[in-house]
């Protein structure tokens, strides 16, 4: 979908930058950023950065940026819904009209940055934007130390003490599924979409795991 958008609007300025935080090395997204063949940019963040300048918690989510450099949409996400949590777990499929409502729902924010970028709109003032960032608080902080930490205890050969560190990160930060996600995956792969993950979306109860955008 961003290929599609880039390509309409790259003429005007436009530039998508898409970055796949990857802990376990930059080989484990490149064939993924390989095979989509875009042409506008794709890095890979193995430390995490990107999450820590602008406290991304969840993928997808966009931060939108003028020519002049100034945040003018704080992060939010970009295009996805809840509509998965009602997914039949079984055959892995999702009701037609759950889908039509995500697809809907993906359009919607996709015509929203392009309103941006041809008149202008849904970019926020500056005290705007700045309250909408999200506060890094202290525990938000130490989580993001201690998962560094942990990443590089286990690539260092200490698995053990590596899982008890991101374990804590998650456990003071349990917002983050991006720090969650990357965790599992170090331990299992695959266990990051596995039963685990289905029981923490089931304890969100009424919660959003995909807040919707303001727009």
């Amino acid at each position: 979908m961003w290929q599609s958008l880039y390509d309409e609007l790259k003429d005007k300025g436009f530039m998508v930058v898409a970055v796949a935080e990857e802990s376990r090395g930059a080989e484990h997204a490149r064939s993924w950023i390989e095979q989509a063949k875009s042409t506008y940019w794709q890095l890979i963040d193995v430390e995490h950065r990107l999450g820590d300048l602008y406290n991304l918690v969840n993928v997808p989510q966009a931060i939108w940026i003028d020519e002049r450099g100034t945040i003018v949409r704080p992060p939010e996400t970009a295009g996805s819904t809840d509509h998965f949590r009602r997914m039949d777990l079984k055959t892995r499929t999702m009701s037609a009209e759950d889908q039509a409502a995500r697809l809907a729902a993906r359009q919607a924010y996709l015509d929203a940055v392009r309103a941006w970028v041809n008149d202008g709109k849904h970019a926020l003032a500056t005290d705007a934007a700045r309250a909408g960032l999200p506060k890094v608080t202290d525990e938000i902080a130490e989580a993001r130390a201690r998962f560094r930490l942990g990443v590089w205890l286990r690539a260092h050969g200490n698995a053990v003490e590596g899982d008890r560190q991101m374990n804590i990160a998650s456990e003071l930060h349990p917002d983050s599924w991006s720090m969650w996600r990357q965790a599992a995956d170090l331990d299992e792969v695959g266990k990051a979409s596995g039963p685990d993950f289905w029981k923490r979306v089931q304890a969100l109860g009424d919660r959003p795991y995909y807040p919707p955008p303001k727009l």
